[in-house]
């Protein structure tokens, strides 16, 4: 059994100073052509996020909290996986398992992790009390880069079980959304014996040709509006990383500026936003996530889990498992209960919220946590 061996996050001032430096010599492009972010993130919005981050940000705040929680590295079939390992002090906690997706990383899981662990602090009790391991995917975050092809959803999953097999957990249970929610769906399939439900907050299920009929109900049109303008209007970002992730790593892995701009227009169009995506995040929150992509230089290694996985991944899945879904009102894809029970052979929590979006527990932490707890009270 390999080790697991305690991480500390110490990033060199030089790097801190580099960034700011790439900030401050930033060569930037004219300003867009129309008065809204169709053509993309605008120039005002982004030079006053890079200048926030230049003369405001602190990330030796974020440093020191990541390392008062409780990191670790360990290697699995080669490559280092890097996790936060949170337990509770309720010895009789259920082990969760959570896993983000892309542009996030485990910033997205920060305010909801007390909660979690400790919920009788939070307005819980101590049977809602959950254990947690929340790793980042490879060549993502703090883990290892991949230094050969392979490492796609059914591996990452296959490594998870590893992992919580590694940390003695006997029984658990696994939660995502985005990719996490591919790689926690993939756990679901292989079907584990130590795994008992899990909860995804973007479930994968998509409408056959036969339920698209004359009587679709406003939700579903709505569902079905959603796809075609993410077709159509959003899904630049996963055909170019899925295709030619080296090319865009380039300019992303050099530029600071080009790096945020990337990943804070996702905020925007994820995000259930007034029109800006510092309604619904903060500057500092959202400047967490994008250094973890700044910092470990891994612009071209994430976007490979496109190339990797491709397109396929992304459609509807056959569950036995018992599964909670939680439907958000601006996720990318909200499929019907009707279309869920098609696949998802034992729904045990299925809700629709009135408030959140892409990043359910980044944005609305509060919700995240009772939609959990809920969800795994059924088991």
């Amino acid at each position: 059994m390999s080790a697991i061996e305690p991480f500390h996050l110490d990033i060199p001032e030089s790097a801190l100073i580099d960034l700011k430096q790439r900030l401050a010599n930033t060569r930037w492009p004219e300003k867009e052509l129309v008065d809204d972010w169709s053509q993309g993130a605008p120039l005002s919005k982004v030079q006053e996020l890079c200048r926030y981050w230049a003369e405001d940000y602190d990330w030796r705040r974020c440093e020191t909290r990541l390392n008062a929680l409780g990191q670790f590295k360990t290697t699995i079939d080669g490559l280092g996986i890097h996790f936060l390992h949170v337990r509770s002090p309720v010895e009789t906690a259920r082990p969760l398992l959570m896993t983000h997706g892309w542009p996030g990383s485990v910033i997205e899981f920060m305010e909801v992790i007390e909660p979690l662990t400790d919920p009788q602090a939070h307005g819980g009790k101590a049977e809602d009390a959950f254990h947690l391991v929340i790793p980042s995917l490879p060549g993502f975050g703090f883990s290892d880069k991949p230094t050969s092809t392979g490492w796609g959803i059914l591996k990452i999953a296959e490594s998870w079980i590893e992992l919580m097999k590694r940390l003695g957990y006997d029984e658990f249970v696994a939660q995502g959304g985005d990719w996490g929610s591919a790689v926690t769906t993939a756990i679901a399939v292989i079907n584990p014996p130590e795994c008992k439900a899990i909860h995804v907050n973007m479930p994968l299920v998509f409408p056959t040709p036969e339920d698209l009929t004359d009587d679709l109900t406003d939700a579903e049109k709505a569902c079905l509006g959603s796809m075609q303008f993410y077709n159509d209007h959003d899904s630049g970002y996963a055909k170019q990383q899925g295709t030619r992730p080296q090319t865009l790593g380039y300019g992303l892995t050099d530029s600071p500026a080009g790096q945020a701009a990337w990943i804070y227009e996702k905020y925007h169009a994820w995000t259930d936003n007034d029109g800006t995506p510092e309604s619904a995040l903060s500057m500092d929150a959202m400047l967490d996530n994008i250094m973890f992509y700044w910092l470990p230089a891994n612009a071209t290694s994430s976007g490979r889990l496109y190339w990797e996985s491709g397109a396929s991944t992304f459609s509807s899945q056959e569950v036995s498992m018992p599964i909670g879904v939680s439907i958000f009102p601006r996720e990318l894809f909200r499929p019907s209960r009707r279309w869920a029970d098609k696949h998802l052979k034992d729904i045990i929590h299925w809700n629709e919220l009135d408030k959140g979006g892409h990043f359910a527990a980044f944005e609305q932490p509060e919700t995240f946590v009772q939609e959990i707890r809920n969800c795994f009270a059924r088991i």
